[in-house]
């Protein structure tokens, strides 16, 4: 894969030099000696690049953009989905400052952090191959991806598609509805646990935001405008269920010393009761059972 010409991080000149240095600094292209304008390029360019702008940085520019509408972003890997950094949720930001720093290092792709961002995004997925078809309860000739999966679960519902919101169309085709997280604690992010290839990020999870690019296809936005609050039976299907907890039946208790002194009374009975011969045996059996009441605390 080729990478792209690094943008230089200070204002660039034709890099003519003679008695007269030439000011141009738009249009440039880079050569092997350095960035020349059209007027003064030795032949041809170290790359077949679209002229150099004066600050041509989209990435940084979607990155700032995200930031502007309250979300914390952090830098993926060039060209990527994983996160460039460590503790990437808690280095998620919204600072100008910090983003435009990161982001003149490199051509990052941009993570938005959804839980510190207060959104939950139904990421809504394209089959990967002609073998990636729904199963199970999802087997249904009907049903071509994730956008399919989550009518079924509208309809079952009772309500519309929840497409009127701010959304992002991924590489692959599929979408990111982004929804305001609702007040009380953090939804989980999910993959698939509620249908083929739908997906939520919420509190731990991350999404590409628009602006980046993955093996040269954008993330774009596809409806922009506000974000709108999670639907109530969206709500519904992602919180979890509550934990239920076993309840240990308390045993009642017993007049322990009343019973104790019963049973001394009817072991004492049954040995002065035994005929000769016989009140080993019982004074055995006697022993026995009281010393269980013993053992126990209820006989002292």
């Amino acid at each position: 894969m080729t990478r792209p010409n690094p943008t230089p991080k200070r204002t660039v000149v034709c890099s003519r030099w003679t008695t007269n240095p030439c000011p141009v600094t738009e249009g440039l292209r880079r050569y092997v000696n350095g960035y020349f304008c059209p007027a003064h390029a030795p032949g041809s360019p170290l790359r077949e690049t679209p002229p150099l702008a004066p600050d041509d940085n989209p990435l940084k520019t979607a990155a700032l953009s995200a930031a502007e509408r309250g979300w914390r972003v952090f830098p993926l890997v060039p060209g990527a989905k994983r996160p460039a950094v460590k503790d990437w949720e808690t280095r998620a930001t919204t600072d100008a400052e910090r983003i435009a720093r990161c982001w003149d290092h490199a051509p990052y792709n941009i993570g938005l952090a959804t839980g510190p961002s207060g959104l939950v995004v139904v990421d809504l997925d394209k089959p990967k191959n002609e073998d990636d078809v729904p199963k199970g309860p999802w087997a249904n000739e009907n049903i071509g991806d994730g956008a399919d999966v989550l009518a079924i679960l509208a309809t079952r519902a009772e309500a519309s598609f929840p497409d009127a919101t701010f959304t992002v169309t991924t590489r692959s085709g599929g979408q990111h509805l982004y929804f305001l997280a609702p007040d009380g604690p953090g939804l989980p992010s999910t993959v698939g646990k509620h249908g083929w290839k739908v997906d939520t990020r919420a509190h731990g999870g991350y999404v590409i935001a628009a602006g980046s690019i993955i093996g040269a296809r954008p993330y774009t936005i596809n409806r922009d405008g506000d974000v709108t609050p999670l639907p109530d039976w969206l709500l519904a299907l992602l919180r979890p269920a509550p934990v239920t907890r076993r309840t240990v039946p308390t045993p009642i208790p017993r007049d322990t010393s009343a019973y104790a002194a019963a049973a001394l009374r009817n072991e004492t009975a049954n040995v002065a009761g035994t005929a000769e011969g016989g009140r080993n045996a019982a004074l055995v059996r006697a022993a026995r059972a009281l010393g269980r009441l013993v053992a126990s605390g209820d006989l002292p």
